[in-house]
C-alpha cells in the first residue's frame, strides 16, 4: 500500500479503548506515506507545507478543513506566512492510529 492507496481509504471514527500504533506497525503506516511526513515520539505526524505567500498558505487550511470535516478528524494546522504546519494525531488515544495516516495521505493528495 502506499500514499495513493491510502487516500482513497475513508476514516472510520475511533471510539477509544484501542492501543495507539508503535513499533514495527507503527513503521509498516509511515513507510505508506512520503518522507516529509514525520512521526514525532511515536505519539503525532507533523508536515510542514511552504507556500509563496500567505493568501496560498490560508486557501490550503480551507482545504484542509473541509476535507477533515469530510472525514470527521481533524488535525491540528499552524498557518503563519507562507507555509502551515499540520500535526495529525488521534485525539481519544493520545497517539497515533491508521485514520492518522488515511487523513495525511488525503492531505497529501
Amino acid at each position: 500500500m502506499d500514499t495513493e492507496s491510502l487516500a482513497v481509504k475513508k476514516c472510520a471514527p475511533c471510539a477509544g479503548g484501542v492501543e495507539p500504533l508503535k513499533g514495527e506497525l507503527l513503521c509498516r503506516w509511515s513507510n505508506q506515506l512520503s518522507p516529509e511526513w514525520k512521526v514525532v515520539a511515536q505519539h503525532h505526524l507533523e508536515r510542514e507545507f511552504k507556500f509563496k505567500n500567505f493568501v496560498d498558505a490560508l486557501a490550503f487550511v480551507n482545504k484542509v478543513g473541509a476535507l477533515a470535516e469530510a472525514e470527521g478528524h481533524h488535525p491540528d494546522l499552524l498557518l503563519a506566512w507562507g507555509k502551515v504546519t499540520v500535526t495529525v494525531y488521534t485525539h481519544k488515544i493520545g497517539g497515533l492510529h491508521p485514520n492518522d495516516f488515511i487523513l495525511a495521505a488525503k492531505i497529501e493528495a
